[in-house]
């Protein structure tokens, strides 16, 4: 049997309901099109699928068998089975939501997010931080600015987001686009304020780059305008889900 191309026609399986979509959209992308709820964190209409936060975990079943996938990144094909709301799934998601509270336990949108997902005080914490390494703030950087001026760094325990070599970087243009995706407010425009500095003291003829969305370079363009963020939700909607 030929594979099939993207845009072909195909018939999936949501929760028993038979859906006509087109071959390489994802699970999630059908679920939201139909009504069917799936939480999210790192998830955002206008950046490419990343799967980190694990909250928008689906079970697919392929005959006697069954499997937890990311749904924002699985993709669709023909006579895929997909259950949104089983046991598994639920476990998996609270489990989720519980090591978010671990941390990010005093953000009110992760507290808000665990109690639906039925996750109650977690068994263990860590030290309080409001950055759940979504990755969001990072790839609007890159994919919708053009920009790249931060990163995730460091693995497993260590890993943060940080300009390169943790020194602030000429290449942030100051416009708030990763303030205005960041789904737990760990990112405010008071982080980003202020002219671009470094630890060097050399005179530099280096110029700041400009935002590919609207071509306004960081001293054309005041800390987290409008003008910035009318252009990104105009791109990109309203913002993380």
């Amino acid at each position: 049997m030929s594979t099939p191309t993207p845009g072909t026609s195909i018939t999936v399986f949501l929760n028993g309901r038979p859906i006509q979509t087109v071959e390489g959209r994802t699970i999630l992308q059908v679920a939201r099109e139909h009504g069917v709820h799936i939480p999210t964190l790192c998830f955002h209409e206008g950046l490419a699928p990343y799967g980190a936060c694990r909250l928008c975990m689906v079970e697919i079943v392929r005959g006697q068998s069954r499997q937890l996938v990311a749904s924002c990144t699985h993709p669709c094909v023909d006579g895929l089975v997909v259950l949104t709301d089983t046991p598994a799934v639920q476990r998996s998601r609270r489990i989720t939501a519980e090591l978010l509270l671990a941390t990010a336990r005093h953000v009110p949108a992760i507290r808000e997010l665990a109690a639906q997902l039925g996750a109650g005080e977690p068994r263990f914490t860590l030290p309080e931080d409001a950055c759940i390494l979504c990755g969001l703030c990072v790839r609007a950087c890159a994919e919708i600015v053009g920009v790249r001026a931060i990163s995730l760094v460091n693995r497993g325990a260590e890993k943060r987001v940080s300009p390169p070599f943790r020194i602030a970087s000429n290449d942030c243009i100051r416009c708030g686009t990763c303030v205005l995706v960041c789904p737990t407010g760990a990112l405010t425009l008071a982080d980003i304020a202020g002219p671009p500095t470094t630890r060097h003291r050399s005179e530099s003829q280096y110029e700041a780059p400009a935002c590919q969305l609207c071509g306004q370079a960081w001293n054309d363009l005041p800390t987290g305008t409008g003008r910035s963020q009318q252009a990104v939700q105009a791109q990109t909607g309203s913002g993380a889900r």
